[in-house]
């Protein structure tokens, strides 16, 4: 079974920084992009960013502008998003995510952790 599990994140005042992680299981983590989602209050899901599998590529969406940086430790199948200088507009749900074929290509998700950026 697919898992994915977040953490890290919590609550801090604009301009702060948070390290979220996302362990997971389940699959051959080093085959497979990962990528972040984030879902503000009120909001559709959005990409964050993507990280092939190797490591060596990135997609990040525009909103970032070099604040955060994806990574990932195949070795320990865990996924990483460093974010600095962070907005109130960066409140959001955080979620991990891999897209895989099976039969058809499916979306397998983690549970999310919640980032507050607040004074």
């Amino acid at each position: 079974q697919v898992h994915l599990v977040e953490s890290g994140g919590g609550s801090v005042q604009p301009g702060g920084s948070l390290r979220l992680s996302c362990a997971t299981s389940g699959f051959t983590f080093a085959d497979y992009a990962m990528s972040w989602y984030r879902q503000p209050p009120g909001q559709e899901r959005e990409l964050v960013a993507t990280i092939t599998h190797p490591g060596t590529h990135f997609i990040y969406g525009d909103f970032v502008k070099g604040r955060f940086t994806i990574s990932r430790d195949n070795a320990k199948n865990t996924m990483y998003l460093q974010m600095s200088n962070l907005k109130p507009e960066d409140t959001a749900i955080y979620y991990c995510n891999v897209k895989m074929w099976t039969t058809v290509l499916t979306d397998y998700w983690g549970q999310g952790t919640e980032v507050i950026v607040s004074s």
